[in-house]
């Protein structure tokens, strides 16, 4: 277990902290949903922001998380508490690059991931990308780390990235990897005025508000998914898209493109989710395209149209959130681009590849069983 940090000043920005023995692929394989402890919430105080997703600890420092003795029994019962509520939140932390990407990645490693799934490169929002506003800290202090993904309003302005209107903003992270990401997490340390929000959706709410038939034709159906906008910024401001490897073997190319189910399972939670629509989601496959445009916009709007779906956060400096991409969707606000930058520090891990278990059950289906 953790039971101490050596973080080390080098552009790999890597820590290290000491550890009993690796993970081997039997010791994390999944056969039933996980259970919490119970140790990370006798600990910490915490509030759900809504029935369906969120959930704040308003004290919780995960500095003081990653030192303590029984770390990894903090971090596994966390990472299930993310995948039960989507989106987790944490005020002011001091956390540092290097403890923020060594946790997002043990977030999956003790909750069942494959060894051969590491931290994501981003293609395009990487430490290649030479700019003044690829920036880790309020200091300025430059990104030297292919494995952090600098979120800046300033940077994607210099890449030609423009902004979007609120509804084509939501996404789930990296869903054009043949091996997508489990856990992500955004610390946010510069910030405008007013502005600059991130909404979540929650898959598992949107799958229970289908009916019996609509669940099963989607559960019989492949997504195609590719981000036309990388490719195409690549080629018109002459940068390389990262090849790869990008966290996984399969993850390699510059193709940037891959099929996942539309339904799949959260292998933590056991629960089905919707799966991946939004930006990186093209067409559904082996449909007519005017079918696959009816799907694509219909889930949208439940997702996008549903408050009950939603929960809504203003970041204050330095807040830091983590959520599941297995389960949620996310968008920022593109409200203040004239108030001021918004940038942060974000780890992605690459999780599994997205599988449908006929036998598993929805979030409502599993809660209203307990309940009975």
């Amino acid at each position: 277990m953790a039971t101490a940090v050596q973080v080390q000043t080098s552009s790999s920005l890597s820590f290290q902290p000491k550890v009993k023995a690796p993970l081997s692929a039997s010791s994390i394989r999944i056969s039933e949903p996980l259970q919490t402890t119970g140790i990370l919430d006798s600990l910490y105080t915490f509030e759900e922001l809504t029935p369906a997703l969120g959930r704040l600890y308003p004290t919780l420092q995960l500095k003081e998380l990653l030192h303590h003795p029984k770390a990894d029994e903090l971090i596994r019962d966390l990472a299930i508490t993310i995948s039960r509520r989507g989106v987790v939140f944490f005020k002011s932390q001091e956390i540092t690059p290097d403890e923020q990407k060594y946790l997002t990645n043990r977030l999956g490693q003790l909750t069942g991931k494959p060894p051969s799934s590491g931290l994501h490169i981003h293609p395009v929002y990487n430490s290649e990308r030479k700019s003044n506003d690829s920036v880790i800290d309020e200091k300025g202090t430059l990104n030297k780390d292919l494995e952090i993904s600098v979120i800046s309003s300033n940077l994607f302005r210099s890449l030609g990235v423009a902004p979007r209107s609120g509804a084509d903003e939501w996404h789930s992270d990296i869903a054009f990897e043949p091996v997508p990401s489990d856990y992500t997490s955004l610390k946010v340390h510069t910030l405008p005025s007013t502005g600059g929000d991130t909404l979540w959706a929650s898959g598992y709410e949107t799958y229970d508000l289908l009916s019996a038939p609509f669940k099963k034709l989607l559960e019989s159906l492949t997504g195609f998914f590719y981000p036309p906008e990388f490719p195409r910024s690549a080629q018109e401001h002459g940068y390389s898209l990262h090849a790869g490897p990008r966290g996984a073997a399969e993850n390699v190319g510059t193709h940037l493109t891959a099929e996942h189910p539309l339904i799949r399972t959260n292998p933590v939670t056991g629960w089905k989710s919707i799966f991946g629509f939004g930006q990186h989601f093209h067409h559904v496959k082996d449909v007519p395209p005017a079918e696959s445009d009816l799907i694509k916009k219909f889930v949208l709007d439940l997702v996008t149209q549903n408050h009950i779906t939603q929960v809504r956060y203003r970041w204050g400096k330095n807040d830091l959130a983590i959520w599941d991409n297995r389960s949620t969707y996310h968008a920022a606000t593109p409200d203040y681009f004239e108030l001021g930058p918004r940038a942060g520090v974000r780890s992605v891990s690459c999780g599994e590849r997205p599988y449908l278990d006929p036998d598993s059950k929805s979030r409502c289906e599993d809660l209203q069983g307990r309940i009975n």
